[in-house]
């Protein structure tokens, strides 16, 4: 169950089409984006999105300037890249290094190249050359390296150990035509956007005066990738929620998605926090 919560009344508007991340990011809210960019309002001069993981809500929402923060250093790199390069430079680097490893290429070749069929998938072909690349990119990170391992990782997700390395094993499906798209449309998108990636704690985020912030941060009382290892706690919870009477003190409007229960363990600082300062609360789907 996703909370947003608005400290300000606006009109409701809905976008006909949304531009879908390349990135399959754990949270992401592509799916929901029908049900929260309407509780945004309609005129924003600058967005700051405080936890933009895959990117999906800073880059379909209507703003002047856009700020896209994430603490995870290595997604922001490559947003910063995708925004560099044309996306032929981009694809040919793609191209060239599933040609370097000879990884599979089905949307050129089909599955029959490679002795198996959609339902058994590429895993055992290209377990032997992810495991390479996976290698190669944890001794020398790039951008392009780091989209072409998540390509190819298990449901193109995005894990990194303790140490910092890059750890999911190998994906059954390889570049899709539908990936490719999904790219190329992100990267027109955010070439036509003032939008800026930054990679900070989000308390040291500048927010100027006239923005309107989302906040989507990891979930207390849920455990996923970015919250393995300590990634998010209870102090950072209370400094979270300071950060936002903050925001609130400056006269900046913000809208929060969070959960206040799952598998049965209520994050009671939220439910207080929301509660006693009489924020409107919307459920959604």
């Amino acid at each position: 169950m996703n909370m947003s919560i608005s400290s300000l009344i606006h009109e409701s508007f809905l976008q006909k089409s949304f531009i879908k991340s390349p990135l399959n990011y754990t949270g992401g809210k592509y799916k929901l984006l029908n049900q929260i960019i309407p509780f945004f309002p309609k005129n924003i001069d600058t967005f700051v999105d405080l936890f933009s993981g895959g990117c999906n809500v800073a880059i379909n929402c209507n703003a002047n300037k856009i700020i896209a923060n994430d603490i995870n250093t290595q997604t922001i790199e490559l947003y910063k890249y995708f925004k560099s390069k044309t996306f032929f430079k981009i694809i040919n680097e793609i191209d060239s290094l599933i040609q370097k490893y000879n990884l599979s290429q089905t949307s050129l070749h089909g599955y029959e190249k490679y002795n198996t069929d959609s339902s058994i998938g590429l895993a055992s072909y290209n377990k032997e050359a992810y495991l390479k690349l996976r290698e190669d990119y944890n001794n020398n990170p790039t951008p392009i390296k780091f989209y072409t391992l998540i390509v190819f990782a298990f449901n193109n997700q995005i894990r990194f150990n303790k140490d910092g390395k890059f750890n999911l094993p190998v994906n059954k499906r390889d570049f899709t035509s539908n990936m490719r798209k999904n790219l190329e449309l992100f990267v027109d998108r955010i070439k036509n956007l003032d939008i800026e990636f930054t990679s900070k704690d989000f308390r040291d985020v500048y927010v100027p005066d006239n923005s309107f912030v989302y906040i989507d941060p990891p979930y207390l009382t849920a455990t996923a990738s970015y919250n393995e290892n300590g990634g998010w706690n209870e102090e950072l919870e209370k400094a979270l929620l300071n950060y936002l009477d903050n925001l609130n003190e400056r006269g900046i409007n913000f809208a929060l998605s969070n959960v206040f229960e799952s598998k049965g363990i209520k994050n009671q600082l939220l439910i207080d926090w929301c509660y006693k300062r009489g924020y409107k609360i919307n459920y959604l789907n």
